[in-house]
């Protein structure tokens, strides 16, 4: 009965209450651990784990640690210039690099010697040097102003003359300098960073090691994945950089259960100051849409990837589609772990709590009440906003109808005959050589995921289809319009500007039903922006001024330390070791048949047992999110222990709410990953400087 219920919960069918905190008190803690580092929270620290914590400790950590591209975390991990980060956020950009007849995904990838470093255009890292706290300054120039929109201009204003002013500074040239705005207004900073802009790959597993266990076991624990990969920063004369200053050595053997670790990355993005009437809108609208669409493209690729899969000649086209797959999988797990979170009673309830301690403490203020009456608003065209923007993922089809739509609106404003040129041959372009089978199957798709979502009492889908099933309209809809049959008989039906202002073709008919009604939506949403927007800086200024800098503000991928502790936890009946060990992933590979994703490659047919023995991965209580992979897992010491890849199932509600009693964060331990350079790979180079040799 409990595996039923689990499995209802995942496909959203039943409530979601993964057994844990059904009875805990809303808490400052709800809201996270993600500490900024110009405001730390030494005084917990000191009190959770009787740590000391000095400024030279946090800049150290904080130069260590990187931002990998525009997507993931790093750190340094050698005086070299050695960059740590997870195979996930290096996969796609190793493939640039991956040379004639060679197969990462099938054979990894170990630069022998220093010049077998690959360099991959366009990636780079970024190291925050320097953080200040503007916050004075800016509130300074806003405090007088007359209302909310000449508070946004003075503020634009005041972050731009301070970035000005530090740029001319000392220790501020040369670098990129960001301000970060926190608690919807409540607190600025400004970041300086120094960019490496010459990166190059040195070690990268098997996709079978970096993705073990590949969807089935994301998002879970216990847990056997080798999700690492090492790059190295150059500098400008083509020598690794000498980062021997500031870096992370490396603990093969560095923690313990109870163990007190730091996670020290930039955390992507998380919503937990959104009031209760927005999660309640999330849960019933926006994520359950989007998971629909997701899931549907999801299915269709794999069914096309099974076609590429098999054909030598289309290697590299099945590896990218791969990957999108990989990405949407992984979407999937996350956002239905942020719906089971919200309709489960107890983190609702905290919620509510939390807020009702907020208005308490704020007698007077209505803000809550009119942010509702904005989301009830914009509810009967949450499903138009979602499923009726044009999209690769929902075909050329609906593109064309958005392109069928912008030639009749120029044609109407009689626009120059240039203007109208350019929106008829974007038509054509789409027009030509589309691929109608796998056409008529995403268009389908989409109406019968418009018919699922569509908001009662809106005719929009009934007047598209007068009366036809959705598969019949479609068919009929390709054998009649004559822009879906190809170029010559789209230039002919395009030639005449009647044609489209008189609807003379089906497709036209129908781009004149479902255009208009993405516009309408899209107006509600976009005219309502400002003040939502408005409310939401007022609600969570309100939250600050109740708790002040006791509350972390949400994640806006900047670099943040969250704290916890090597921890295992209940789970289905059982306890979740603190951490696995090679023998366990060995176990997966025979258990499963030795089948994709717990596939091993030959080399590793006859591990030792020294390699067998070793901690693979384990978890702590830290807080993290989208964003946090590939930041590293230090101890007290300033040592890396781990590297972060994934949270478990009972984390995917931190979108909106921390809950550390299962919520728990999955790394590779970092005797892990030393022992497979030493047994597997053979990597002499490698081991010897993570040793500091």
């Amino acid at each position: 009965m409990k595996i039923l219920k689990f499995v209802l919960c995942l496909l959203l069918i039943a409530p979601c209450n993964f057994g844990f905190g059904q009875e805990k008190e809303a808490s400052p803690f709800d809201f996270g651990r993600m500490w900024t580092f110009e405001n730390p929270p030494l005084d917990w620290f000191k009190e959770a784990y009787d740590m000391e914590a000095d400024q030279a400790w946090f800049d150290d950590v904080r130069k260590s640690s990187l931002r990998f591209a525009s997507w993931c975390s790093a750190s340094f991990v050698s005086p070299n210039g050695l960059i740590m980060t997870n195979h996930h956020c290096s996969r796609e950009s190793a493939l640039a690099v991956q040379g004639e007849g060679e197969n990462f995904d099938n054979k990894g990838f170990y630069a022998e010697n220093l010049g077998d470093e690959r360099r991959v255009e366009d990636l780079f890292v970024e190291q925050l040097i320097v953080v200040a706290d503007i916050t004075e300054d800016v509130l300074s120039v806003t405090k007088n102003a007359e209302n909310d929109a000449d508070a946004v201009q003075l503020r634009q204003k005041a972050l731009q003359d301070i970035q000005a002013e530090y740029a001319s500074k000392s220790d501020w040239a040369g670098l990129r300098l960001q301000t970060v705005t926190y608690y919807s207004g409540g607190k600025f900073s400004l970041y300086g960073y120094k960019k490496y802009s010459d990166i190059r790959l040195v070690c990268i597993p098997e996709n079978d090691l970096g993705f073990y266990g590949g969807d089935p076991d994301n998002f879970t624990y216990p847990r056997y994945n080798l999700d690492f990969t090492f790059w190295r920063a150059y500098d400008e004369n083509g020598q690794p950089v000498n980062t021997a200053d500031h870096y992370y050595e490396f603990n093969t053997d560095g923690i313990a259960e109870g163990t007190p670790v730091f996670v020290v990355g930039n955390p992507g993005r998380t919503e937990r100051y959104r009031t209760v009437a927005q999660l309640e809108y999330d849960r019933d609208y926006r994520f359950k849409h989007l998971l629909r669409w997701l899931t549907n493209r999801r299915d269709m690729m794999l069914e096309e990837y099974d076609g590429l899969s098999q054909d030598p000649e289309k290697v590299r086209e099945a590896q990218d589609l791969l990957s999108t797959i990989n990405s949407l999988s992984n979407s999937i797990k996350a956002y239905n772990g942020i719906v089971g979170g919200l309709k489960n009673e107890s983190f609702m309830g905290r919620k509510a709590q939390m807020e009702s301690n907020i208005k308490k403490a704020s007698a007077g203020l209505g803000y809550w009440d009119d942010l509702e009456d904005e989301y009830n608003k914009l509810t009967p065209h949450a499903w138009a906003v979602s499923h009726l923007g044009p999209s690769r993922f929902r075909g050329n089809t609906l593109s064309i109808m958005h392109s069928l739509g912008s030639y009749k609106s120029e044609i109407e404003l009689d626009t120059s005959d240039m203007a109208k040129a350019k929106a008829k041959d974007r038509i054509i372009e789409l027009a030509s050589n589309l691929n109608v089978t796998k056409e008529k199957s995403l268009l389908k798709l989409l109406l019968n995921e418009i018919k699922a979502d569509i908001y009662p009492g809106d005719n929009t889908l009934s007047r598209l289809l007068g009366g036809e099933s959705i598969d019949a309209y479609v068919d009929n809809l390709f054998a009649s319009s004559k822009i879906l049959q190809n170029k010559k008989d789209a230039e002919k039906c395009l030639k005449k500007e009647k044609n489209i202002t008189k609807a003379k073709d089906p497709l036209i008919k129908a781009a004149n039903i479902l255009v208009p009604r993405y516009v309408e939506a899209g107006n509600a949403f976009s005219t309502s922006g400002a003040k939502r927007r408005a409310l939401e800086a007022k609600i969570a200024n309100q939250a600050f001024e109740v708790y002040g800098s006791s509350l972390p503000p949400d994640a806006t991928f900047t670099l943040r330390i969250s704290d916890g502790v090597v921890k295992g936890y209940d789970y289905n009946g059982t306890t979740a070791p603190v951490i696995t060990t090679y023998y366990g992933m060995y176990d997966r590979h025979y258990s499963h048949g030795q089948e994709f994703p717990w596939s091993l490659p030959e080399r590793w047919a006859n591990p030792t047992l020294d390699l067998l023995k070793t901690p693979l991965n384990f978890v702590s209580t830290n807080d993290i999110i989208g964003g946090n992979s590939g930041s590293a897992v230090i101890n007290q010491k300033g040592e890396a222990v781990g590297l972060i890849f994934d949270g478990n199932i009972e984390s995917l509600p931190g979108n909106f709410i921390f809950d550390e009693e299962a919520n728990r964060s999955v790394s590779v331990h970092a005797g892990g990953i030393y022992a497979c350079l030493k047994y597997i790979y053979k990597a002499e180079r490698l081991v010897d400087e993570l040793d500091g040799k």
